[in-house]
């Protein structure tokens, strides 16, 4: 037999020989699926009063056949926090380099789950979390196609979290593509120098509506008719100014610019020492707004520009992250705490938004009644925000 043909049917057969081995020490099991967590979970509290835990589970397949995630469960302590089916597999599993998710893990390949823990508030926070995946081989043989691996053992990261004020100030802000299950930003993995970097793991997209509920008003193509823009952003802690970034040109809105590099996908752009190795981006800014300098000393609320369509933005926003480099690219997104808001509503939704802004017509907002005052929480997803004025 041809030593290529072997091991391809090896790597099939390989968990039928060692479950019937009596030679083989017990603990050396087979593992096609490997199981890794790169970067530790930091807890945060939301603003719904819970405890959040957002991290990666990568799954690499090491056999030469697909398989299909039928259940992850998320351990802490041999008890279950968490168990994941097929469907909801399937919305969160995205193959190494692709948008689209799958819970078919593809032959020698690797993949990203997605993981969203929420504790309610007051529950005790574990120490360390594993992982265990229940999959299906189809190739394998017949009684011997399901396998179950266990791994991915994590210590939790619990480092101080940043407490920090508001980057805008006033009413009716919306947390587009926030924290933190289907956010384009939590889940933008992206390979830079080498590294595989989830930088935008807890970045908003802050956007404005109007008294009319409207995310702009007049020309689409205008950047003047987008509520937000032109707004002040005010430095969110006393910081010293890493990079400031200005004069790049305002993009038309209602359709991303072509040919952005990765090194202007920011434009113009602010980036803040907070200390402790936590950095706080700004981007998408105004052209030639910017109030700082690098090296300059800023106090918390001073103005450092104005809100803009500078950059690969397709609309007038303000694109704010934490991470713990001075890069907005090649690290890795941390988690914050706004110290004072009040949630007024909250959209159906990102796809309602994302129709609301192409076509110009009002959010439908859900209010809440009475508004919900936040001390010290990150502002999830599709919220409609106010901000202390002062």
């Amino acid at each position: 037999m041809p030593l290529r043909r072997f091991c391809s049917i090896w790597l099939v057969l390989a968990p039928l020989f060692f479950s019937m081995s009596t030679r083989m020490p017990a603990q050396e099991n087979l593992t096609p699926i490997l199981l890794a967590v790169q970067h530790a979970p930091v807890p945060f509290t939301g603003s719904d009063g819970h405890t959040h835990l957002v991290y990666e589970l990568w799954l690499s397949n090491f056999s030469s056949a697909d398989a299909t995630v039928e259940k992850v469960d998320v351990l802490a302590d041999d008890s279950v926090l968490q168990t994941l089916d097929t469907a909801a597999v399937t919305k969160r599993l995205q193959p190494a380099g692709q948008h689209e998710s799958t819970a078919t893990l593809f032959k020698g390949s690797q993949s990203i789950l997605f993981l969203h823990l929420s504790l309610p508030q007051n529950a005790p926070l574990p120490h360390q979390l594993s992982h265990r995946v229940t999959a299906h081989i189809s190739a394998a043989p017949p009684g011997h196609q399901e396998i179950t691996d266990t791994g991915g053992s994590v210590t939790i990261d619990q480092r101080e979290v940043a407490v920090i004020a508001p980057p805008l100030r006033g009413d009716g802000f919306v947390s587009a593509d926030s924290c933190c299950d289907a956010s384009r930003h939590t889940r933008a993995a992206l390979p830079v120098n080498g590294r595989v970097w989830v930088a935008q793991r807890y970045a908003v997209d802050w956007e404005e509506i109007d008294s009319q509920l409207r995310i702009y008003s007049g020309p689409v193509d205008k950047p003047e008719s987008y509520t937000i823009f032109g707004k002040p952003v005010f430095a969110v802690a006393d910081a010293i100014v890493v990079s400031a970034t200005d004069g790049m040109p305002e993009q038309t809105p209602g359709k991303y610019p072509a040919f952005i590099s990765p090194a202007d996908a920011d434009g113009d752009s602010v980036i803040l020492d907070l200390g402790q190795q936590r950095y706080a981006l700004y981007a998408h800014m105004q052209t030639s707004s910017i109030k700082v300098h690098r090296g300059d000393k800023v106090k918390t609320g001073q103005v450092l520009g104005l809100v803009g369509n500078s950059g690969n933005s397709v609309a007038p926003h303000l694109h704010f992250q934490l991470m713990d480099a001075p890069s907005s690219l090649a690290s890795s997104g941390l988690p914050y705490e706004i110290d004072s808001y009040t949630v007024t509503g909250k959209s159906p939704g990102t796809e309602a938004f994302d129709e609301a802004e192409a076509k110009g017509t009002a959010l439908a907002v859900t209010p809440f009644s009475p508004s919900l005052h936040i001390t010290r929480g990150l502002p999830l997803d599709q919220l409609v925000i106010s901000f202390p004025a002062h």
